[in-house]
């Protein structure tokens, strides 16, 4: 899961990203909404969190611009203790919760998973490619009906991979869905590593990660 973070509060945001981080997320953090817009303008996320008083701006502002252009990526938004009409305003303009600060970082962290899981399970709960099966909601895979055992970022990456079957995805893009503009010190052979992993994990089955020299990888099913 890819999250951003749209919050000016340096210490906060910074609590908030190691939190997640710890917890296999990936989360982008801008302090404002210009630097929001730059970041959605180059990355998809899985949701964002917005916070409503911002140095430029409001996330309200952000939100409606989401909303108005069809984007329906999860959204939570932080709202100061007493601003009742704030909320009343998110949630209207189509916020998918709220949560109140000061608040507890496991709160967070519980309310994200949530809405990203309910937006998997009205898309689809289960992707399967011959024996192989992956919950987007649980991040988890069984092959021949037996259960893989996946790090969060291996799971990850498979959820990227069977999304488009029979599809190439360079090195680059399974990189984005992965990793942080914060993570510099992580190179793209980071996902060798990975995709050599997986492929340990699908040995001896019809299913497999072809490489396509210069290009990217793709899973497939031979069976």
């Amino acid at each position: 899961m890819r999250v951003l973070l749209v919050e000016d509060a340096t210490d906060l945001a910074e609590a908030i990203v190691a939190r997640l981080g710890q917890s296999g997320v990936a989360c982008d953090a801008a302090p404002s909404v210009s630097e929001a817009r730059d970041f959605l303008a180059v990355q998809r996320y899985d949701a964002l969190v917005l916070d409503i008083n911002l140095p430029d701006g409001s996330g309200t502002d952000l939100l409606r611009e989401l909303r108005g252009r069809g984007d329906g990526t999860p959204v939570l938004m932080l709202t100061a203790l007493m601003a009742v009409d704030d909320r009343v305003n998110a949630l209207d303009l189509g916020a998918d919760d709220y949560l109140i600060k000061p608040f507890d970082q496991r709160e967070l962290e519980a309310r994200l998973r949530a809405l990203v899981r309910r937006q998997a399970e009205q898309k689809t709960d289960l992707l399967v490619l011959g024996p192989l099966e992956f919950s987007p909601s649980q991040m988890t895979a069984t092959l021949g009906g037996n259960r893989l055992g996946l790090t969060r970022r291996e799971a990850a990456l498979l959820g990227l991979l069977m999304r488009t079957p029979d599809q190439v995805l360079s090195k680059e893009r399974l990189y984005d869905g992965l990793y942080t503009f914060s993570d510099a010190d992580v190179g793209l052979n980071a996902i060798e590593l990975y995709i050599a992993r997986l492929r340990k994990k699908l040995a001896e089955s019809p299913v497999s990660i072809k490489t396509l020299r210069g290009v990217g990888y793709r899973i497939e099913c031979d069976g």
